[in-house]
């Protein structure tokens, strides 16, 4: 059968179609239009929950960039964060079906999984921890060793009743190596937010802070606060046993992981993406990308993220070396735990790989 087409001719009425003088053209130009036209972002799109510290924490960067460089939506999702005030309660969120994934610090990972907890590791974020001991600049002369934080208040990154996070784990490390002992001296959630950390320095509510960057290096410059231990520090990696931890790392609930479900896949993906974005771009670069409307806020960022180059991973993929240095590294944080964790059991690498 012969396929009969109408081509409209110049000067045509269109009466023919029972359609007004003129419309013809309208008509054919709306239908390439609407064809053309991609579907909305909830028909095409798996929306993705995510809980992490934050928001502008330097350790979680690389997940608050997802949705900012199209990261996600090149994977087919959308990722939608939860900050939270700390490693424990994303992952907290997580085991209760509130979020899909976390990104947590490692060692708060194997805190909930020694006490039970469905947790799965996927992906590396980090490749050099940062955390950062920083004490009012007032006490100067009373505090001048970790031993003189004795009886006193310090913030941590908010932990929870099923999971201990990086920062209390390390700082309780650091306690016991110089003779203290940690229920000796008072815990404060200091969350993981510029505003939760400057506030609890600034209203003199804590006396140090286990901290985080470039928050710590911000009130430094402020000449708010004095760093009593820098992870980053050469002296320190060298003194506190495990100190090459993996620290941020993405995670979910084995339930995420069955055959029909591709969340995981593709939220690692998008990660990868975002690692390789950054890895490509200046400091200045990556930081435009977060719409911070502060420029002081800003500034911080550019600046740390300038003299930590190492802090990311590449790639995503497991290095066996800080593997193992997070196994000792929880091991030396937490003395008490009897049934050991096993952190190849957590590990599924099937989407970043491993290596040395």
């Amino acid at each position: 059968m012969n396929r009969v087409s109408y081509k409209p001719q110049r000067g045509d009425s269109g009466l023919a179609w029972g359609i007004a003088p003129g419309t013809v053209w309208i008509i054919i130009a709306l239908l390439a239009l609407f064809s053309a036209a991609p579907l909305s972002a909830s028909e095409t799109l798996t929306q993705v929950t995510v809980a992490v510290p934050g928001p502008a924490n330097i350790s979680y960067l690389p997940i608050d960039l997802i949705p900012k460089i199209g990261a996600d939506r090149a994977e087919s999702i959308v990722v939608q964060l939860h900050h939270t005030g700390g490693g424990g309660m994303a992952l907290q969120r997580m085991a209760q079906h509130q979020c899909d994934f976390a990104v947590v610090g490692l060692p708060a990972q194997m805190s909930m999984k020694s006490g039970g907890g469905d947790v799965v590791t996927l992906a590396s974020v980090n490749d050099l921890p940062l955390f950062v001991l920083m004490v009012r600049q007032q006490l100067a002369q009373q505090v001048q060793s970790i031993s003189d934080l004795h009886g006193r208040v310090v913030g941590v990154n908010s932990s929870s009743l099923s999971s201990k996070t990086t920062s209390q784990q390390l700082l309780e490390l650091l306690l016991r190596h110089d003779g203290v002992p940690p229920d000796e001296v008072r815990l404060l959630p200091a969350g993981q937010s510029w505003a939760t950390q400057a506030g609890l320095i600034n209203s003199g509510r804590v006396d140090a802070i286990m901290g985080d960057e470039p928050f710590a290096s911000r009130l430094l410059a402020e000449n708010k606060v004095f760093f009593l231990a820098n992870l980053a520090d050469n002296s320190m990696q060298q003194a506190i046993p495990g100190a090459g931890f993996l620290h941020a790392a993405l995670a979910t609930r084995s339930d995420m992981l069955q055959q029909q479900d591709t969340r995981a896949e593709r939220l690692v993906a998008a990660l990868k993406r975002s690692l390789a974005w950054i890895a490509s771009h200046s400091a200045a670069e990556v930081v435009a990308q977060l719409t911070i409307e502060d420029a002081t806020e800003r500034q911080a960022m550019v600046v740390a993220l300038e003299k930590y180059p190492r802090l990311y991973s590449k790639d995503g993929r497991f290095s066996n070396r800080q593997l193992r240095d997070t196994e000792r590294f929880f091991q030396e944080a937490n003395p008490d735990i009897k049934q050991l964790v096993d952190l190849s059991s957590m590990i599924d690498s099937r989407w970043v790989g491993t290596g040395e």
